[in-house]
């Protein structure tokens, strides 16, 4: 199983606004930037849509070291999440789940994978963090001229 390192970050300029996100998997010398951009959405949208575009682009299993500064998306996954799937999908005030369509893609792209969910603060020079966000934000700027 091969190992891969994957940075993710979301941008949006308003929330709800233009949004962006932006992966970066690293496996041994090889790199792929990933990123992509919504006109209307929330940056935990992005947040999401960026570890979803990157552990779907794995073509098989691996084991993931993957960081994010978004506490939404790892504590969602690691704690959140199994315990959603039991209440159907309601919260424990037994309201909808927000972005469940994401939650349920990430769910199904995490899958085949064995992944370390590690958070990083945001803007702290985590170079690799500071990048994901560098092109969160161009792919916003693309989308809106």
């Amino acid at each position: 199983m091969s190992v891969v390192e994957i940075y993710t970050d979301g941008a949006c300029r308003g929330n709800p606004g233009p949004g962006g996100w932006a992966a970066i998997l690293i496996a041994g010398d090889r790199e792929k930037e990933l990123s992509g951009a919504e006109a209307h959405t929330t940056n935990n949208r992005m947040e999401l849509l960026a570890v979803i575009r990157a552990l779907c682009a794995l073509r098989r299993g691996a084991q993931v070291r993957l960081y994010t500064d978004s506490q939404y998306v790892r504590k969602g996954i690691t704690e959140w999440l199994p315990v959603w799937k039991t209440r159907g999908w309601k919260t424990a005030a037994k309201q909808a789940v927000k972005n469940q369509d994401l939650w349920m893609e990430l769910d199904s792209c995490a899958a085949p994978h064995e992944i370390a969910w590690h958070w990083v603060r945001g803007h702290s020079g985590n170079e690799g963090n500071e990048r994901a966000d560098r092109l969160a934000n161009q792919a916003i700027d693309r989308l809106v001229g």
